[in-house]
């Protein structure tokens, strides 16, 4: 079950927020520029993750299995993610957890700099500290939908 970090939380140090905005710029450059091994490594060997159609992987093997099968749709194109509005909220009982949220935005470029957008999202994800490094445990990625 996804949990929406909450808007009235405790705000975090401005270090903690620091380190978890390179980590999402890190691990976006690394989707970005199509390195799937890469991107992968940013997540926990048992990570979960739930695609706003409920399509769920589970582990890096299958994450990277669907990654590949997608790389056609990417032939000619120069995707961007783009994240705004981070909200982190520290668990009170798990101190190694992260619970974050965002909005994203994924643009996509073509050889002549057309640009399309892709629909925005609401994304919630667990990071974890392992070995010192941030960690993507779990991410839910939501759709945006009129209220």
């Amino acid at each position: 079950m996804s949990h929406a970090v909450q808007t009235t939380s405790p705000q975090v140090t401005g270090d903690l927020y620091a380190e978890v905005q390179t980590f999402y710029a890190r691990q976006m450059r690394r989707v970005d520029s199509l390195d799937i091994e890469g991107f992968a490594g940013t997540f926990t060997e048992d990570a979960e993750i739930v695609h706003a159609g409920g399509h769920r992987q589970r582990g890096r093997t299958e994450m990277i299995a669907g990654m590949k099968a997608n790389l056609p749709r990417y032939e000619g194109i120069a995707p961007r993610h783009w994240f705004g509005q981070v909200l982190i909220e520290p668990d009170a009982e798990d101190p190694g957890l992260l619970r974050v949220s965002y909005y994203t935005l994924v643009t996509l470029t073509d050889r002549d700099a057309k640009v399309s957008f892709q629909p925005t999202f609401l994304v919630d994800d667990e990071l974890v500290r392992r070995n010192g490094q941030l960690l993507t445990r779990r991410r839910v990625i939501h759709v945006d939908t009129p209220a």
